[in-house]
């Protein structure tokens, strides 16, 4: 295989054949055990240290497990080959989880070769596409992609079928307090919720007024505004609907403040195409550098 070749096996390499041994075995499924590589013993099959899905729903794995007790385990797991004889799940943490729980000693797999960098596409793949990875957890998955593999937003939201924006704006959610992510991923608060917080001095206090008073999104975001003007009562604030910002303005603002490492406002009238971009520096070192960047062609 040439360099060339070797360059094209990055990201998303091999995935569409993996989820289509998925989707077949799914189908497969309602007519009856589908066909596996062979048997292993459940104590030689190991989970995937880098899933990105780090919560599973009790009732669900309880649901699961007593399928499989009636039924079996209908579609095989997917698993690659490790040292010492164990296997290493690629896709079906959830039927091995709810597999011990029914007290089966061994269980049908598909032997598959993938990289470091494919069994972790998959299991976000896997994830997002068939059991909704919330939104933190789905944040974290992408953020393993680009520290372990140095991808670029563009080039995982090409791959995976994602927008930039809907990367980015995900990603910004990890610079939220622990605490406010636990929320989020207790379903507590909504990813919208989580995105109107960024920009707050004291997010996890606003956070408990948003869940307490079951506030809007809308209603968030003009909360951290009274608190950036200095009201944190919680009161209504005097600020015309004209002068709030949408989704999309925060959004890019998000994004060229992380991109810049300095804090970015944008702001035009409604209807017009003219508008300001006002860049806020800390030191001489950073005017510096935003000279130095704005001076390349």
């Amino acid at each position: 295989m040439s360099n060339n070749q070797e360059r094209k096996r990055g990201l998303g390499r091999g995935l569409s054949a993996l989820m289509a041994d998925v989707s077949e075995t799914e189908t497969v499924a309602a007519k009856g055990p589908s066909a596996a590589d062979q048997m292993v013993a459940i104590e030689k099959i190991t989970p995937n240290p880098d899933q990105p899905r780090k919560q599973f729903v009790k009732d669900d794995l309880d649901d699961l497990a007593a399928s499989i007790k009636e039924k079996g385990v209908l579609q095989p797991l997917i698993v690659r080959a490790r040292d010492g004889g164990k296997f290493e799940i690629v896709a079906g943490e959830r039927r091995w989880r709810a597999a011990q729980m029914a007290q089966l000693h061994e269980l049908p797999v598909i032997v598959r070769e993938f990289s470091d960098i494919e069994v972790l596409e998959v299991a976000i793949i896997e994830n997002i596409q068939r059991a909704d990875l919330n939104a933190a957890e789905e944040a974290a998955g992408y953020k393993q992609l680009m520290d372990k593999f140095g991808h670029t937003q563009e080039k995982m939201a090409e791959a995976l079928g994602k927008s930039r924006s809907h990367i980015a704006n995900l990603l910004r959610l990890l610079n939220l307090p622990a605490p406010i992510l636990d929320l989020l991923r207790d379903g507590r608060l909504s990813a919208g919720h989580a995105r109107a917080l960024i920009p707050a001095q004291d997010p996890l206090k606003l956070a408990q007024q948003v869940i307490k008073g079951g506030l809007s999104v809308r209603a968030t975001e003009s909360l951290v505004k009274r608190e950036q003007a200095g009201d944190t009562t919680g009161k209504s604030g005097t600020q015309s609907k004209g002068d709030e910002k949408d989704a999309d303005t925060k959004a890019l603002e998000g994004d060229l403040s992380a991109n810049l490492g300095m804090k970015v406002s944008l702001s035009h009238k409604s209807g017009q195409e003219s508008g300001q971009l006002t860049v806020q520096y800390k030191n001489l070192d950073q005017l510096d550098e935003l000279c130095r960047l704005l001076s390349n062609s």
